[in-house]
């Protein structure tokens, strides 16, 4: 099962979850926010906490980090 998963291409592993999601009534605003909060929490991972890294990385200020990580409640 794992080979099979690994050759699916990124759209097809998100639009099976997403599958997922949509049968167990997830919200969107509840599903954006999941993703969101997993995919910065991952980032920081990769940049070992580096904020200034992780914006650049992400595409978006450092501010910007720091307010959604405030609002997402992801601790430092």
């Amino acid at each position: 099962m794992e080979k099979k998963y690994k050759a699916l291409s990124l759209h097809q592993k998100m639009e099976m979850l997403i599958q997922e999601m949509v049968e167990k009534e997830l919200l969107l605003k509840d599903a954006m926010k999941e993703f969101e909060r997993i995919f910065i929490e991952t980032a920081s991972k990769k940049y070992q906490r580096n904020m200034t890294k992780v914006a650049t990385a992400l595409g978006i200020h450092r501010n910007t980090l720091h307010n959604r990580t405030k609002s997402l409640k992801i601790k430092k």
